[in-house]
C-alpha cells in the first residue's frame, strides 16, 4: 500500500493518533503550522475533494463533527479555528488521501497565502 494515510490507518506507520472511530482517524501533524495542527482522515480512501461521491456525504459530515469535537477538546473552539482541505497541486495537496487540517491556537489572517 503506497498511500501514507492508508498506512497510518492500518498501523503500518506511526502517528500520534488522538481520535479514532469506525469511519475516521485524527492525528497530530508531523510538521505543525500552528500550536494545534491535527489531521483528520476518513478510513475510506478518497483521493481528492473531486472524488467525493453522493454516498460519501455522511462520511464528510462526520469528519466535520469530529473536527468540532477535537477543537472543543483542545480548548480552541470558542477562540476560533480553521479547517483546510486542499485539492490538487496548486492548493498544496501533497498526499492524495482526502484530509482536513484542523488549525488553531493562534491568530489567523486572511488571505491564508
Amino acid at each position: 500500500m503506497e498511500c501514507v494515510f492508508c498506512r497510518i490507518i492500518e498501523k503500518e506507520l506511526p502517528a500520534k493518533i488522538i481520535y479514532e472511530d469506525d469511519l475516521s482517524v485524527a492525528f497530530e501533524d508531523v510538521n505543525p503550522q500552528c500550536p494545534v495542527h491535527t489531521i483528520l482522515i476518513p478510513k475510506k480512501h478518497i483521493s481528492t475533494n473531486l472524488d467525493i461521491k453522493e454516498e460519501d456525504n455522511a462520511l464528510i459530515g462526520h469528519l466535520f463533527q469530529v473536527a468540532n469535537r477535537i477543537a472543543k477538546d483542545k480548548g480552541i473552539a470558542e477562540r476560533g479555528f480553521r479547517l483546510v482541505m486542499n485539492c490538487n497541486p496548486e492548493s498544496g495537496q501533497t498526499i492524495y488521501h482526502l484530509h482536513l487540517h484542523l488549525l488553531g491556537g493562534r491568530r489567523m489572517y486572511w488571505p491564508p497565502g
